[in-house]
């Protein structure tokens, strides 16, 4: 499973066989922005090592972010707001 901004993905659903966008374009880590679902998809149909430290990688990286996003929403004062939308868009299955 790949945790994002929009829901998560499960990258062994068929669906992603053909999406070659970028498993999440708007992540701090490189190699989010610069591998598709397609190819992780395929590393994980494959069962190579590099599948699952690539989605290691960007799963530990979109948790880097969610925790840092909580505390700066604390700090302003808007983090009730902000959960509110997170939590959502956290739950929703996009397999």
């Amino acid at each position: 499973l790949l945790y994002t901004r929009e829901g998560i993905i499960n990258i062994k659903n068929a669906r992603w066989k053909d999406d070659h966008s970028a498993i999440d374009a708007e992540s701090p880590v490189a190699t989010s922005r610069e591998h598709s679902k397609a190819y992780l998809r395929h590393l994980f149909q494959c069962k190579e090592y590099l599948g699952m430290q690539i989605a290691t990688l960007h799963n530990l990286g979109f948790y880097l972010w969610l925790v840092g996003e909580a505390r700066r929403r604390i700090l302003d004062g808007t983090f009730s707001s902000w959960k509110a939308g997170m939590t959502g868009s956290l739950e929703r299955r996009l397999s």
